[in-house]
């Protein structure tokens, strides 16, 4: 017996005759619609009555990615206490409820109370978003972990496209009322469909009386103790400083090193987002039968090129493949990431390990992306895409410890047959 008869087949259909990855992949297609809608219309919304003021405009990035760095590992914590099911129709109806009332206040009060529906919206989805990895912990067959996480991560690539196009089409045509209606219905339909998901087991019915701290603690002391978990967390951090550190500055590759008009970054946009798509597609394909270290791996790899070629590029259908390449890409590094965390993590430390790692990714993103425009004016625009590929390349290599080891695993269990 080799290993092919060991690893089952797990076909598309399969995978939807999954209730679980069914019923939240169509939670997940509503939340985006309310999600990319709030977007755009709000910042359209606040653009027209603030004459364009940066300040204002920041704000909205603020209430969007603050409670990311404020919430991720509370709510991760407390989706570990908490029922999965039960906390992500409440996080549903509750975001509703607020776009609701802010829709209220708009017509009776103050334009500013717009922040309040994106600041509370992400709040509550740093509670929800742990509950339903810890679902997918729960319910679905290991096979089927890394495939599902492929159809889900083709989602957002999908909207990544047709989300902007959505919420500005929304508000340019009905205003910004009815884009706080529509935010509100999609909510309350994800919360919905999210009734049909299997109910909450009752699992280990004891009522510890743990505080909130020692739990947080224990989170940590997880990790820490976990090589695959704290191999993840390097890998997770090095990823978002390489994509923090250029992110800001691909306008500066149209302009400076292309020398053409910025309204091109446009297409290198689509052509990432296109990447995304396809990639996600393709990635489906192999899903269930390559290694998610492998995939990550691959994923990195494959950006590690795309930024190279991009720094030193001076022809723009150069620099577009590049970019496609690094969007195809970008699909294998995000599932080979969330495969991983499902597959070495007990379901009562999901919400946790989920609330540690994703933080690391979005604070060394931030960090980089705070000093580019300082980095830019000491060194060149290449030098700083070539250290982005370099970063790439040394997160590849922290990968190496979890390859031998998948290796030594691989071995010992074809000795047994």
């Amino acid at each position: 017996m080799n290993a092919e008869q060991v690893k089952p087949k797990i076909s598309m259909g399969m995978l939807f005759q999954n209730k679980v990855i069914r019923t939240i992949l169509f939670s997940v297609f509503f939340l985006q619609i309310g999600i990319w809608v709030r977007n755009y219309s709000i910042l359209l919304y606040v653009i027209e009555k603030t004459n364009e003021n940066p300040i204002a405009v920041s704000m909205i990035s603020v209430a969007e990615f603050a409670p990311i760095f404020l919430f991720s590992f509370i709510g991760g914590t407390f989706a570990d206490r908490w029922k999965p099911k039960k906390t992500m129709i409440w996080c549903d109806l509750l975001s509703a409820a607020s776009i609701f009332v802010v829709l209220l206040t708009l017509l009776f009060g103050s334009w500013k109370i717009i922040f309040f529906a994106t600041l509370v919206s992400s709040i509550l989805s740093q509670f929800s978003q742990p509950s339903g990895m810890k679902l997918f912990k729960v319910h679905v067959p290991e096979e089927m972990v890394q495939m599902g996480m492929s159809m889900y991560q083709t989602l957002f690539a999908l909207f990544m496209i047709i989300g902007p196009i959505l919420g500005t089409y929304v508000f340019q045509q009905f205003g910004i009322s009815m884009a706080i209606g529509i935010m509100g219905v999609a909510f309350i339909l994800s919360a919905v469909i999210l009734t049909l998901l299997p109910p909450d087991q009752e699992v280990e019915k004891k009522e510890s009386k743990t505080s909130i701290f020692l739990e947080m603690k224990d989170g940590f002391s997880y990790v820490w103790s976990r090589q695959t978990l704290t191999l993840l967390g390097a890998c997770f951090a090095i990823a978002g400083l390489a994509l923090g550190l250029t992110q800001p500055l691909t306008v500066f590759l149209i302009t400076e090193q292309l020398g053409l008009p910025k309204e091109q970054l446009q297409w290198l946009m689509a052509a990432f987002g296109a990447g995304m798509i396809l990639g996600g597609g393709v990635t489906i394909g192999i899903a269930s039968k390559v290694k998610p270290q492998v995939l990550l791996s691959l994923g990195m790899g494959a950006s590690a090129l795309g930024f190279l070629i991009m720094g030193l590029s001076t022809e723009f259908w150069l620099t577009l493949t590049a970019e496609f390449i690094s969007g195809l890409f970008m699909p294998c590094i995000h599932i080979g990431i969330n495969t991983l965390i499902l597959k070495n993590t007990e379901s009562n430390f999901i919400g946790r390990v989920n609330g540690i790692l994703n933080p690391l990714f979005m604070g060394a993103m931030v960090i980089t992306m705070s000093i580019s425009g300082w980095l830019k004016e000491t060194f060149s625009l290449v030098l700083l895409f070539e250290g982005a590929a370099f970063l790439f390349i040394v997160g590849i290599l922290t990968m190496v410890p979890l390859m031998k080891k998948n290796k030594m695993m691989v071995n010992t269990e074809l000795q047994k047959l």
